[in-house]
């Protein structure tokens, strides 16, 4: 079998999955069929709007599935007459065993960390939260639960202590399209050794889960070290973004800021309650943490465009007994 006759079937949804798919197709792999989220509706006007991945799909001519039920009867006979020898996933939903299972040469999945750390829905944002060095993407078959499979391939990237969300997502989004290419590569050659993950850890409570982030997630707890609020930061930036409220009793305000940037100062003594405010009201934007102060210097204000702190400072003023909450 050679890359045109090895029929494979790509799921995909977002921006990070396109790398993916547009990797198969320029090195010459017979991608038969494109499975991505129905279209949905957004923007001003609420018009429906093709998933990326079924933007590059139908740039490329790929036939493309959108089904609402991954059980439906009229999917699944879709699939069966596709008639595909291997499937491809990234960045999808939960697929039922009917569909993962059904392809000869089996079902794999890209996740990006080092499984058997980070399962879950969101490790980019969970590793830069905790505080990782490292992180990287994984090629594993898919079984019953997810994130669990054998593991067929890894790489590795260190995480600089400037990145965020946004910058390591970019980064294993390239990196993963080739780890796809080469898990292809080497199933097309018949040469995977795939690893059971529980061979990679002794108990459960080594690990380290990336759940599904929520709103209350994403709030500023002042009362937590500067590197702590720091790393949530950019662990959250620029999507969904941490938050905090500004509360000014001379103005009556309260107001919910997101938070995109910052700086720690560590080990920096005061006598502050958290979440109290230290400026010039020109050019800094110190808040009190446990442990120094966290420098602010990109900032979003309701209902305003993301600014760096000198802008905000220059039209927006508040009492010194404003706070961060």
């Amino acid at each position: 079998m050679d890359k045109k006759s090895l029929r494979i079937l790509f799921m995909g949804t977002p921006e990070f999955a396109v790398e993916s798919l547009k990797a198969l197709v320029e090195n010459g792999y017979n991608v038969v069929g494109v499975v991505t989220m129905p279209d949905k509706p957004a923007g001003r006007g609420y018009k429906l709007q093709p998933s990326p991945v079924k933007q590059y799909a139908s740039q490329r001519g790929l036939p493309v599935l959108q089904p609402e039920k991954l059980k439906d009867e009229g999917f699944l006979n879709e699939l069966k007459q596709l008639d595909v020898d291997l499937q491809v996933v990234v960045a999808f939903r939960m697929l039922p065993e009917v569909v993962w299972a059904m392809p000869p040469k089996g079902t794999f999945n890209l996740h990006s960390s080092l499984l058997p750390q980070y399962r879950g829905a969101a490790p980019i944002n969970w590793a830069i939260i905790n505080g990782e060095k490292e992180t990287g993407v994984t090629s594993f078959f898919l079984s019953h639960e997810i994130d669990t499979g054998k593991i067929i391939f890894q790489e590795k990237t260190t995480i600089d202590d400037r990145d965020n969300a946004g910058t390591l997502h970019d980064r294993l989004m390239i990196m993963g399209s080739q780890l796809v290419l080469k898990t292809v590569d080497a199933i097309l050659k018949g040469d995977v050794q795939s690893v059971p993950q529980d061979k990679l850890f002794r108990d459960l409570s080594e690990l380290k889960n990336a759940p599904k982030i929520f709103k209350e997630d994403c709030q500023i707890d002042w009362n937590k070290p500067a590197r702590e609020i720091y790393n949530l930061i950019r662990g959250l930036s620029p999507y969904p973004a941490a938050w905090t409220e500004l509360f000014s009793a001379n103005q009556g305000e309260k107001l919910r800021f997101k938070l995109f940037a910052g700086e720690p100062i560590e080990n920096s003594i005061h006598d502050l309650q958290p979440g109290s405010i230290e400026t010039d009201h020109k050019t800094y934007l110190d808040v009190a943490t446990k442990d120094g102060f966290l420098r602010i210097t990109v900032l979003q204000m309701p209902g305003k465009k993301r600014m760096n702190t000198i802008d905000f400072l220059n039209g927006y003023h508040f009492g010194k007994e404003a706070r961060f909450g």
